[in-house]
């Protein structure tokens, strides 16, 4: 992050836009004061040559035509004259002067004569141009360190002509065209430099903010928008950088979404091969027994052990218990089965709680009478609950079978409401031993058996409590055991809209 800093301080657009414009300008103006001073006085020099010509020109045509005297061409002549800084003087072959445009006439006049009769005193010059009837020259004064551009000839009516111009007033009026092109070259780089800095930091703006958003972008933050309203190819591009974002968000969204489902369904494969392999562990542990019973009794019965009806009884009456057994397992495990892997469809119905508890009450009233255990249920008013009626029942079985094969000392049961909000708990209470510490949470787990040889005893496959587990999982609520002083209380909770009674003390249910 600090080296991109380092890098965008480097090479600001910003920087590099204003040295553009300030070193285009600078150059233009530098390139501009170049060729002044290095051309324009030989251009005003050249033009000042062609105003002469053109001046003599014009001249001459008058004198062809022989008005030269004629006041109409008063004004033209001085217009020559005072448009092109010429100093004129016309003359006859006398001497006579016809025409003038200086007020101090003998010192031009004398000038003409020096020209004419070749007196170079004090004097130099260079021929510039020579045509018919005309020489221009560029004549050096060196007692008065001046230069003029000089032309003297004869017009067509045969009349003398000397045309003369300072060159110092073109070399001062470069000097001042270069000055004041030094002056505003300077106000040129300023100015510009102030509207370029303007400019880039208005053109940089919208770009620095697309960075900015590229620069969220590459953290997979998305939340940035670019906002220019300038309709240009900035926000053209802004525009596009959004639908770009729109459209990874869209993309890393689905992705992550797949990733997700694909580690669930890796979880779920793991989990399935583990259930597998726990699966085939148990049930070949948990079936290991009974079919050694059975072989070990089908085998006593071939070979005629005890030829007695009785014996034969009593092996015939072992291999069907175990037969049985196992397939009261192997229903459990197709019901658990179903229930872990969602393919028991759950029908969820209101009903009422008291009248199925009673039922499962009743049916098992033999159990109860033969083990000498004794049970209360403190309600007989209705509890309407929301959940699946028959697994609800199964599990109440589960629960109270468990209790059963698993009350001891005085061997009492107790059933019981307790109102949590909006939902209620149901509990079965047993005396008895309580369930070691280390081994509660395990109970819910297949095949998991606290007191083996006691729940070989009873048939127990140590797969009920998996199952009410499952059940609860699939009514997303919540199931527990707790042990208490004198024996173990197995609960689980149910949505209600229905509210319990203040007082059910009176009404009571009890089998001894």
């Amino acid at each position: 992050m600090d080296r991109a800093n380092n890098t965008q301080v480097k090479h600001s657009l910003t920087l590099q836009y204003t040295g553009t414009i300030l070193g285009l300008v600078a150059g233009t103006v530098l390139l501009c004061w170049f060729l002044n001073a290095t051309f324009l006085e030989d251009y005003y020099t050249y033009n000042k040559q062609n105003a002469i010509l053109d001046g003599f020109k014009t001249i001459d045509a008058e004198s062809a035509k022989g008005t030269l005297n004629d006041a109409e061409f008063d004004v033209a002549f001085e217009n020559i004259c005072a448009n092109d800084n010429l100093s004129i003087l016309i003359i006859n072959a006398s001497g006579s002067i016809i025409r003038t445009s200086v007020n101090d006439a003998t010192m031009i006049k004398k000038q003409f004569m020096d020209v004419l009769f070749e007196d170079s005193k004090g004097r130099s010059s260079e021929l510039l141009e020579q045509g018919n009837g005309y020489m221009l020259e560029k004549q050096i004064d060196t007692r008065l360190e001046s230069e003029y551009l000089v032309l003297w000839g004869v017009l067509s009516d045969g009349n003398l002509i000397l045309m003369r111009s300072a060159l110092e007033s073109i070399r001062e009026s470069a000097w001042i065209s270069n000055r004041f092109l030094t002056y505003v070259g300077i106000g040129a780089i300023v100015i510009s430099a102030m509207i370029s800095i303007l400019a880039s930091r208005k053109i940089a703006r919208p770009i620095l903010e697309l960075t900015e958003i590229s620069r969220r972008m590459t953290s997979l933050d998305f939340n940035a928008k670019y906002q220019g309203k300038a309709n240009n190819e900035i926000d053209l591009l802004g525009e596009h950088i959004n639908q770009m974002s729109e459209n990874l968000e869209k993309t890393i969204s689905e992705l992550k979404s797949a990733n997700n489902e694909l580690q669930i369904d890796n979880e779920k494969k793991t989990q399935i091969d583990e259930m597998r392999k726990d699966f085939l562990s148990n049930v070949s542990h948990e079936l290991k027994t009974p079919l050694a019973l059975i072989q070990g009794y089908a085998e006593g019965l071939q070979e005629c052990i005890n030829d007695d009806e009785e014996s034969r009884s009593f092996y015939c009456e072992v291999i069907m218990d175990e037969a049985d057994k196992m397939n009261q397992m192997v229903k459990k495990l197709l019901t658990l089965n179903q229930l872990e892997f969602g393919n028991d469809l759950v029908s969820m119905e209101r009903f009422d709680l008291t009248e199925l508890i009673r039922g499962v009450i009743a049916a098992s009233s033999i159990l109860l009478k033969q083990n000498g255990i004794s049970l209360t249920f403190n309600t007989d008013i209705p509890m309407y609950v929301w959940a699946d009626e028959f697994k609800v029942e199964e599990v109440m079985t589960n629960y109270l079978s468990n209790a059963i094969h698993h009350a001891d000392n005085e061997k009492h049961i107790d059933i019981k409401y307790t109102r949590m909000g909006d939902h209620v708990r149901v509990s079965v209470f047993n005396t008895g031993k309580q369930i070691p510490k280390e081994d509660i949470g395990n109970i819910w787990d297949k095949f998991y058996k606290v007191d083996k040889a006691r729940t070989r005893e009873y048939g127990g496959s140590g797969i009920g409590l998996s199952i009410v587990k499952a059940i609860m999982d699939s009514f997303h609520r919540a199931c527990g055991a707790v042990n208490h002083t004198d024996g173990v209380e197995f609960w689980f909770e149910l949505d209600t809209n229905t509210p319990l009674p203040q007082s059910t003390a009176n009404n009571s249910c009890s089998l001894p």
